[in-house]
This record gives structure tokens, C-alpha cells and sequence, in this order.
């Protein structure tokens, strides 16, 4: 869900969730802040950027996955919304 151009390896046997940044020191966002993203893409957002892009392009493109993601997780009720009171 995470599509860096030029990067990204359009293989879904590679395929992990990839969490955004500031969990804080030594710890991760919950798997609601994730996106599913290929081996390639996941290598960029965790430094690959730095040669060719900004910090804020790569949390766009994380964040622009993330939202692709979590209808997914909806879907897998992974994710459940309730009405509010």
C-alpha cells in the first residue's frame, strides 16, 4: 500500500507491515498506524530515503499507505467501528 516510485517492488510475497515513526525510543505506533508495504519500500522508509528524499516525502507516502491500509483492516476486523453515544 506503501507505493514509492522507483522503488517499490510490486511483490506481495514480501509484504510486511511497516509501522510510522514515533512510537517513541524503542517502541512501535499500534498496528493501526501501519501499512502494509513491500520489502523494497519498507527498506526506503527505514533509511533508504535519505539519498534521494526529504523526511516529509517519505511520512507522506507512509501515511498515503496507511490510509490505503486500514480499510483492509476493517474489512479483516481488524479494526471495528462503533456509532458514537
Amino acid at each position: 500500500m506503501v507505493r514509492v516510485p522507483g522503488v517499490c517492488n510490486f511483490n506481495p510475497e514480501t509484504t510486511v507491515l511497516g509501522h510510522l515513526n514515533g512510537g517513541g525510543m524503542g517502541a512501535k505506533h499500534s498496528d493501526i498506524f501501519a501499512a502494509y508495504v513491500c520489502s523494497a519500500c519498507h527498506a526506503w522508509l527505514d533509511g533508504g530515503y535519505a539519498a534521494s528524499s526529504t523526511r516529509d516525502e517519505r511520512d507522506l507516502l507512509h501515511l498515503q499507505g496507511v490510509i490505503r491500509t486500514q480499510p483492509f483492516f476493517i474489512d479483516l476486523g481488524l479494526i471495528v467501528l462503533t456509532e458514537a453515544a
